[in-house]
């Protein structure tokens, strides 16, 4: 299991990229592949006391870069270079806190689209306290058709399957109203599309419904995927801070925040990205992890542990086997 890792992605690269990476291989046993200027890498990695694998990457695609053009002419880039060591087979999986259309980008023209899929998609996993639910599209295409989401929808289904061994996965579609009438035209007509395809579609769901356990995936266009994954995790901070203000305002209060503290820790780990790691791309012809452009080492180290586990399931073949 060899999984190249883009260290010159992210705010906090290649110093805390290099962690998580390292963090990866010791924690797991996993062969981290460093994507990278060779030179900026060595002398992280002379910090940790640890040897990881390094391909040299000369160019850095920044995140101010304008994705198509940044990959067509930055191809001694991290994220490009570390793409074909996946095309080539040389690693099992590729792991980027980088520029995320870049990435997509990259993706879709190194490793090429699963036959039948016309658009890959960003999946984000909603997990416990909430009952785990995969939402779809996140970001890669603001702009969709009906025949983009019932595609999203039978990736997800094939995900939820396979990575968390559900069966007949509930698909819901997000909209701002359960009756089939309600939401704008793409929401309806594909409302129409997936009530006909093979899927255990259970129809519309609202935005609080995505962690309320109607459905095991939620679909929709990226722009609004992006939307309610970027409100979610900024709700998260808010309610934990909020708790914490209301907690030191008063003395009687921080008595009880002593016993509280444990709580409020657990409570902040389930709304933070940082525990999630990743999100995948389904439907390319890899397995390709897109971390938070600001993860710390501990994302980058769960992003990799998300990778394991793909392509341990041979999640590629199975998406090709799901597309009808």
């Amino acid at each position: 299991m060899r999984i190249a890792l883009d260290a010159m992605g992210g705010e906090r690269a290649p110093s805390e990229v290099v962690r998580g990476g390292v963090a990866a291989a010791r924690e797991q046993g996993i062969e981290v592949v460093l994507v990278g200027q060779k030179s900026v890498l060595e002398a992280e990695l002379k910090n940790h006391r640890f040897h990881l694998p390094i391909v040299n990457a000369e160019e850095v695609v920044e995140f101010k870069d304008p994705p198509a053009r940044a990959v067509r002419r930055k191809q001694d880039s991290s994220i490009v270079v570390g793409m074909n060591l996946l095309k080539a087979g040389d690693v099992s999986a590729f792991v980027s806190a980088g520029n995320s259309g870049a990435v997509v980008t990259a993706a879709v023209l190194t490793l090429g689209n699963i036959e039948g899929v016309e658009r890959p998609a960003l999946g984000f996993v909603f997990r416990p306290p909430w009952p785990t639910v995969l939402l779809l599209d996140v970001g890669a295409n603001p702009d969709c058709k009906p025949s983009y989401l019932v595609q999203f929808a039978q990736m997800g289904s094939v995900y939820m399957e396979r990575l968390f061994g559900v069966e007949r996965p509930r698909i819901g579609l997000l909209s701002n109203g359960e009756e089939e009438t309600k939401g704008n035209l793409l929401v309806r007509e594909s409302h129409q599309l997936l009530k006909k395809a093979k899927l255990n579609f259970v129809g519309n769901v609202e935005g609080e419904d995505i962690v309320g356990g109607i459905a095991d995936v939620v679909v929709t266009d990226g722009f609004t995927g992006n939307a309610v994954l970027k409100a979610s995790e900024g709700l998260g901070e808010f309610v934990y801070k909020t708790l914490r203000q209301t907690v030191n305002s008063r003395p009687r209060f921080r008595v009880a925040a002593f016993f509280l503290e444990p709580a409020l820790h657990a409570f902040a780990r389930r709304l933070d990205y940082r525990e999630y790691g990743g999100v995948p791309l389904l439907g390319v012809k890899g397995n390709v992890i897109m971390a938070h452009g600001r993860s710390d080492a501990n994302a980058i180290k769960n992003a990799i542990f998300s990778a394991k586990q793909a392509a341990e399931q041979d999640l590629v073949k199975a998406m090709e086997k799901g597309i009808t």
